[in-house]
């Protein structure tokens, strides 16, 4: 992939997964923008990042660079992808993929209308072991599936010191644990099992009000202990989500969401219950596959390419005992979009999140938003009812 140049819009936490992820499959990545050039700067010499670009417009003026990467906060997305699907240019975008429906179902047209790649950055599909999931699933191992269930839990947001732009919900967005850490259960689970979530009843409940806010910027998961200069704040966006789930097959579901939860660093589980059998996953373990059954012992199979399903084997690059993990699954997920980039275009089934994946999640949200306020259920509006 070294005839391929791209770009990365962010140098925060997740804009430097983008670049380190690009870099492993051999993409140049031949620039950065940063909040303000001078920030880039001083970012690009400590992790010895591409040439800062000074602007989004420098860099979608440069004829040569083919891919740009989203990885800034939330209220940007939708601004920015705009101006890189008007400038020609195949993209990669974080979620949420914007700050409402009607925008990310904007995106969704325009992209189609481009021809062009386009992608939302749901990484956790990109574990061997989900997609594992996905091919046992779709085979019929577990039956008729009846459930799925599970959480995201995080306890970075704990303390009322804990500080990040995420709770702002003019940078945010309306929901926040939700958009966060929500998406990537709900999007997984959906790929998993290949249902779709037609109805929601969710309570949002907000555990730590008011907060210390710093004067000055705090990096992304830089801990309460940073030395600056506060202020009160009161918050209104949400520490913890619980939702219900009805599926498209009549299955059931349920779901928590939790930035609050002391000594959960990252950690997101599922399993799907059926009548032949059932699953579960967790990224605390993410070479483990549990598989359940009822008639015989449950096994706890450990990532192995050799017996991986051949979906499965497309997302692993080391052999078994070698662990992959988070950072891996940006590198598969990007390996995959830049297929359809160096072939020009969107293959007929992207196997990986494009645009419409980014969407639904927006739907869902507002749905779960929705819900909470009126404390009733909900249905989740198909993309081509939006």
């Amino acid at each position: 992939m070294t005839d391929v140049r791209a770009g990365v819009v962010g140098t925060g936490f997740v804009g430097l997964l983008h670049v380190e992820a690009l870099r492993r499959l051999g993409v140049q990545v031949v620039g950065v923008v940063g909040s303000t050039p001078e920030r880039a700067r001083a970012k690009a010499a400590a992790h010895a990042l591409p040439p800062v670009v000074e602007s989004l417009e420098a860099l979608l003026a440069d004829p040569s660079v083919d891919a740009v990467h989203i990885a800034t906060p939330n209220h940007l997305h939708y601004p920015q992808v705009r101006d890189v699907l008007a400038a020609g240019k195949h993209v990669v975008c974080e979620k949420p993929l914007a700050l409402s429906a009607a925008e990310s179902g904007e995106l969704v047209q325009l992209a189609r209308a481009s021809g062009i790649v386009h992608a939302t950055n749901f990484n956790i599909r990109f574990y061997p072991n989900c997609r594992q999931a996905r091919a046992l699933c779709a085979a019929g191992e577990l039956g008729e599936l009846w459930s799925v269930h599970g959480s995201y839990l995080q306890d970075w947001l704990l303390l009322p010191t804990d500080w990040n732009w995420r709770l702002d919900p003019a940078q945010g967005g309306e929901l926040r644990a939700v958009a966060d850490i929500g998406s990537h259960w709900l999007d997984l689970t959906s790929y998993v099992t290949g249902l779709r979530v037609e109805a929601v009843l969710a309570e949002l409940r907000t555990f730590v009000p008011l907060r210390r806010r710093p004067r000055g910027e705090v990096e992304t998961f830089a801990g309460a202990d940073t030395d600056v200069e506060r202020a009160d704040e009161r918050v209104t966006t949400e520490d913890a989500a619980f939702v219900l789930l009805r599926l498209e097959n009549g299955a059931c579901g349920s779901l928590t969401v939790s930035q609050v939860s002391a000594g959960r660093k990252n950690a997101l589980s599922f399993e799907v219950d059926g009548s032949a059998g059932a699953l579960a996953w967790s990224s605390e373990r993410c070479e483990e596959l549990w598989l359940g059954r009822r008639e015989r012992p449950s096994e706890l199979s450990l990532r192995d390419p050799a017996r991986l399903e051949p979906e499965a084997r497309r997302a692993t690059s080391l052999p078994a005992g070698h662990t992959e993990g988070f950072a891996d699954t940006f590198k598969e997920l990007y390996r995959a979009v830049y297929r359809d980039v160096l072939a020009g275009g969107p293959s007929e089934r992207p196997d990986y999140p494009t645009f419409e994946a980014g969407h639904e999640e927006n739907l869902l949200g507002e749905a779960i938003a929705a819900s909470a306020r009126g404390e009733r259920w909900v249905t989740v509006p198909r993309s081509e009812e939006a």
